[in-house]
């Protein structure tokens, strides 16, 4: 684990047994590791289904909320787990998926400042995914191989695609 990482969880700890007294929630102590973002067109059962497809390999552990748009998942071979069968509001279950979108947020307001065009936002979610998922590397010739990689490997980008002419990615 990382120090920086391993600091933040003992912090974290230390500070809610000051302020309840008691231990902190399993999810609190949790690190966020790699995270996948992907554009659904929807919420509905076909557009989830098809991006956990794209973004979870078969036979994982799906955790989610009880919206009946993932009711489809086990089907598709995936281990569906609901942590929140009501819609009621109240304890935070899903902390680390809530987490990853408050600091999705604040980059967006903050380095963007707000100024995103949808046909654009594909792209701004990969470059956060990227940024998150690298934030710990200690190599950072290895962050240009891995940059320099995934450029091989995706389709070149259009001067239309870019300007949101085109809304083929």
């Amino acid at each position: 684990m990382h120090r920086e990482t391993l600091e933040t969880r003992l912090a974290t700890e230390e500070l809610w047994a000051q302020l309840s007294g008691a231990a902190p929630p399993a999810a609190l102590t949790r690190s966020l590791g790699r995270i996948r973002m992907y554009l659904a067109a929807d919420a509905s059962a076909a557009s989830l289904t098809q991006a956990v497809q794209e973004c979870v390999e078969p036979g994982s552990t799906v955790r989610t909320d009880g919206w009946r748009g993932y009711n489809r998942l086990k089907t598709e071979g995936y281990v569906h787990k609901v942590v929140r069968g009501e819609s009621v509001v109240g304890d935070n279950l899903l902390p680390l998926a809530h987490r990853v979108a408050s600091l999705l947020k604040r980059w967006i307001l903050g380095t963007h400042q707000g100024a995103i065009r949808p046909s654009h936002l594909a792209y701004y979610l990969d470059e956060f995914t990227f940024r998150f998922n690298r934030r710990t590397s200690r190599s950072r010739g290895k962050l240009f191989y891995r940059l320099v990689q995934q450029a091989a490997a995706i389709r070149p980008v259009t001067e239309k695609q870019i300007k949101g002419e085109s809304a083929d990615r």
